[in-house]
């Protein structure tokens, strides 16, 4: 058997033996959604340390567990702490928690982060559905032995993220007056933050926005057929745009102060995607 696959069943009978709940929508909580396992109504809690063979996350404020529960009545499981590349994992490590949520029953997938603002536009603060992404610059998630189990050896990206589920955050945003703006996100691999060199390049390859995570959850999860969206906190403008330094601090600074608003309008769209019957 497939040793990527092996470990993928392995860590699914484990979270299996530990809850036998069935979730319609998976969500990564990046930096502004940290706290959104408040909004859920919590059924079960899986920490990644308890699931032999699980990368764990070494990222200050990102906790390590799956939480299992309800937003409004459709049934959900969010990651609290996501897998990056930079941590020094494999590409396949990385995809694994969203892989999983497919497995357990996720047939959507609602990603998000905090990015650099590539396009002059694009404030500190502002909130970007990703329409498209642009991830180049790091190995994809779907190298090697293709696992059929899963998908398609050559799967389309032309609708990576869909455009249903688009127009229902777009929508969504309206109704509660957030500011929401579309664009392309760029996917680099970290941990350095990019050079203003890196990000005059992205721009011109049509990038909006840069960070360090999401295009590959993206690919892994559209591999598997989940319909996905994504959306970025802008929390600082990218490298050569300010004059002031990159700093963690400053990304996390911003996205705790749009995370209120960032909260409101996931917790919402998921409702509304339900209505929707997408």
């Amino acid at each position: 058997m497939n040793k990527v696959y092996e470990k993928l069943l392995s860590c699914y009978n484990q979270i299996k033996q530990k809850t036998a709940f069935s979730p319609k929508v998976g969500i990564v909580l990046g930096s502004g959604l940290g706290h959104f396992g408040d909004c859920i109504k919590i059924v079960d809690a899986v920490d990644y340390a308890s699931i032999d063979g699980f990368p764990t996350s070494t990222v200050s404020g990102h906790i390590g567990r799956f939480l299992f529960g309800y937003v409004g009545d459709v049934p959900v499981v969010a990651m609290q702490g996501r897998i990056h590349y930079y941590e020094g994992y494999c590409m396949t490590d990385v995809v694994l928690p969203v892989r999983l949520m497919c497995m357990l029953g996720a047939k959507k997938i609602i990603l998000s982060n905090a990015a650099g603002g590539i396009n002059p536009l694009f404030k500190p603060g502002t909130l970007m559905a990703l329409t498209d992404h642009i991830s180049s610059f790091v190995p994809s998630p779907l190298i090697g032995q293709n696992i059929d189990e899963l998908g398609l050896r050559f799967p389309d990206m032309t609708n990576v993220y869909n455009a249903e589920l688009i127009n229902v955050l777009l929508k969504t945003a309206e109704s509660l007056n957030i500011p929401l703006k579309q664009g392309v996100y760029i996917q680099f691999t970290g941990p350095a933050y990019e050079t203003p060199a890196e990000i005059r390049a992205a721009r011109t390859l049509g990038a909006d926005a840069v960070g360090m995570s999401t295009a590959v959850e993206a690919m892994a999860a559209r591999h598997m057929g989940a319909k996905v969206c994504a959306v970025s906190c802008i929390s600082n403008p990218a490298a050569g745009l300010n004059k002031k330094p990159l700093t963690h601090e400053e990304v996390k600074e911003t996205a705790d102060m749009v995370s209120s608003q960032f909260q409101k309008l996931i917790y919402n769209t998921i409702i509304n995607m339900e209505k929707s019957n997408i």
